[in-house]
C-alpha cells in the first residue's frame, strides 16, 4: 500500500546513453502548433460534437463551455506538474513521482486507453469527409490514414511541427467559414443556447437540467482535452520549465475558441432541428452557401483528421518510448520500444502505436467515446490528486510554474470529477474498471515484485532531480 501513498525515487538518465535521449528541437510555437493539431479543433467539431448535438441539441454549446471551464483547473494543474516534471511520460511519471508507482501504473494506462484507440475512430471519419470528391470505405480509409500518420510520425520533430501547422492552418479557416455561415444565417435567439431543442413531429423546447449538461459533459472534456500533449512533448521542447506551461494555456484558450464559437453559430444558424440533433453539419453548410464551399470544408476536416492522426501517433509513441525507457516491460520489450532511430524519434515505438492503429479501423467501436470519457477523467483525476502532493517536501522548492489558488483549484476539480464518474452510464465503467482491474494485476504480479529493476521513473538529465535520490 505504500507504494501508492509515497513519492517514488527518481532516475536520471546517464548523459552517455544518448540512445535514449530525445532532442530539445522546437520552441514554443512548435510546440502549440503540435499540441493544437493533437486536440483538432475542426475534427472534433465535425467528427465529436454531432454526437453531443444528438443528445444535447441547443444546449451542446453550453456543455462545451461548461467543459472548457473545467479543463482551466485541470490546465494549470497540467502546466504547473509539467514544469515540475517534464517526461515523454507525462502524466504517468508526474503521477508515479508524486503519487507512488500503483498510482502512476494506472495512469499511464489511462493515457494509453485514450490515445491508442481514438486516432483510428477518427481516421474512419476521413471517408466521410472525401465523399464530395471520391467514395471510399471508412474502414480502408482509416487504415490508409493510420499509415500515413505513421510514416510521418517517423520524421524530425520539427519537420512534423511544420507539417501540423500547415494542416492546423486549413482546419482553422474551416471553421472559421463555418461559423461566418451560421451566424449570417441565424434562425433563432442567444437564449436557445440554454435550452434544449428536441426534433420531433411537434419540434418543442424543454429546459436544460443539471442531470442532461452532466450526460454529455465527460465527452466534452475528451473534446477539450488534448493540452496534455505539451507535456508528453516536454523533452523536446526547448526551456521546459517556462515553454510546457505556456504551451498548455495557449493551447486550451485556442482551442476552445475554434471550437465553441462554431458551435454556437451551427446552433443558432441550424434551420431544420432535425438536421441540428442529426449532427448533419455538412448538409447545413451546403444550405447555407453551395457544394462548392461544402467541399472545401469536407476536405479542410479530411486533412484535419490526418493532421490529428499524425501528432496522435508522435504523442503515443512518445508515452511507449518512456515506459520501455522507464522499464514497464520485460527486457528485450524494453529494448526495442526505446530505440531512436536516425531522425531522433523512437521509430520502433512508432511502429506499435500505428500499424496496430490501421487495424483498429476494422474493429466496431460504438462505445469508443463513453469509455475514453471515462477514462480522460480518471485520468485528470489521477493529475489532480498529484497536484495536490505536488509542494511537499523536496519538491515545494523546486523551480516550476506554479498554479494559482491552490490548493482550492485541485481540490474543487477532484470533488467535480468524482461527481462525473458517478454520473456515467455503468456500462463505460465497468469496460473502464475492467481495463483497470488488469492493469493492476500486472503491476501486482510483475511491476511489483521487480521494484527495483522495473518501472523506475526517468527524468532528463538536464533537470534537477531532488536530494536523496538515486542517479
Amino acid at each position: 500500500m505504500t507504494d501508492t501513498l509515497r513519492p517514488v525515487e527518481t532516475a536520471v538518465l546517464d548523459a552517455a546513453d544518448s540512445s535514449q535521449k530525445l532532442k530539445r528541437s522546437i520552441g514554443v510555437v512548435g510546440g502549440t502548433l503540435l499540441t493544437l493539431s493533437c486536440v483538432t479543433p475542426a475534427s472534433t467539431l465535425f467528427v465529436i460534437v454531432p454526437d453531443l448535438f444528438s443528445s444535447l441539441g441547443t444546449a451542446t454549446a453550453l456543455c462545451i463551455a461548461i467543459g472548457a471551464l473545467l479543463c482551466i483547473p485541470v490546465a494549470f494543474c497540467y502546466s504547473e506538474l509539467g514544469t515540475l516534471i517534464p517526461s515523454a511520460g507525462g502524466e504517468y511519471a508526474i503521477v508515479s513521482t508524486l503519487a507512488g508507482r500503483l498510482a502512476g501504473w494506472l495512469a499511464f494506462v489511462m493515457s494509453l486507453l485514450v490515445v491508442m484507440i481514438v486516432p483510428p475512430v477518427i481516421a474512419m471519419g476521413t471517408a466521410d469527409y472525401l465523399a464530395p470528391v471520391i467514395h471510399l470505405d471508412p474502414a480502408f480509409t482509416g487504415a490508409g490514414v493510420m499509415l500515413a500518420a505513421t510514416l510521418a510520425g517517423l520524421l524530425d520533430l520539427r519537420a512534423n511541427a511544420w507539417i501540423t501547422g500547415i494542416f492546423l492552418v486549413l482546419e482553422v479557416v474551416a471553421a472559421g467559414v463555418v461559423a461566418f455561415l451560421g451566424f449570417s444565417h441565424s434562425h433563432r435567439g442567444v437564449s436557445s443556447l440554454g435550452s434544449l431543442q428536441v426534433a420531433g413531429e411537434h419540434a418543442h423546447v424543454n429546459p436544460v437540467t443539471a442531470m442532461m449538461v452532466l450526460s454529455g459533459l465527460a465527452i466534452a472534456l475528451f473534446a477539450t482535452q488534448g493540452f496534455s500533449t505539451a507535456v508528453y512533448l516536454s523533452e523536446e521542447l526547448e526551456n521546459p520549465r517556462r515553454n510546457v506551461a505556456r504551451t498548455v494555456l495557449a493551447t486550451l484558450a485556442i482551442s476552445s475558441v475554434v471550437i465553441l464559437v462554431p458551435v454556437v453559430a451551427i446552433t443558432l444558424g441550424a434551420g431544420d432541428l432535425k438536421a441540428l440533433t442529426g449532427g448533419d453539419i455538412s448538409s447545413m453548410v451546403i444550405a447555407w452557401s453551395n457544394s462548392a464551399v461544402g467541399t472545401f470544408v469536407s476536405l479542410c476536416v479530411a486533412l484535419a483528421i490526418i493532421n490529428a492522426g499524425i501528432v496522435m501517433v508522435i504523442q503515443n509513441s512518445r508515452v511507449l518510448f518512456a515506459s520501455a525507457r522507464d522499464k514497464a516491460w520485460p527486457t528485450p520489450v524494453n529494448t526495442a520500444l526505446s530505440r531512436l532511430g536516425r531522425f531522433g524519434s523512437p521509430w520502433v515505438a512508432t511502429l506499435v502505436v500505428g500499424v496496430p492503429g490501421a487495424f483498429l479501423c476494422f474493429v466496431n467501436l460504438d462505445t469508443l467515446y463513453g469509455v475514453t470519457g471515462v477514462a480522460v477523467t480518471g485520468l485528470y483525476l489521477l493529475v489532480a490528486i498529484a497536484a495536490l502532493l505536488a509542494r511537499r517536501g523536496v519538491h515545494g522548492t523546486r523551480k516550476a510554474w506554479r498554479m494559482p489558488l491552490w490548493p482550492a483549484m485541485p481540490v474543487l476539480l477532484i470533488a467535480v470529477l468524482v461527481y462525473i464518474l458517478v454520473e456515467q452510464d455503468p456500462s463505460y465503467l465497468a469496460w473502464t474498471g475492467g481495463i483497470t482491474a488488469v492493469a493492476t494485476l500486472y503491476w501486482a504480479f510483475y511491476l511489483r515484485p521487480r521494484r527495483e529493476i522495473r518501472w523506475l521513473v526517468t527524468i532528463p538529465e538536464d533537470v534537477p532531480v531532488p536530494d536523496g535520490t538515486q542517479a
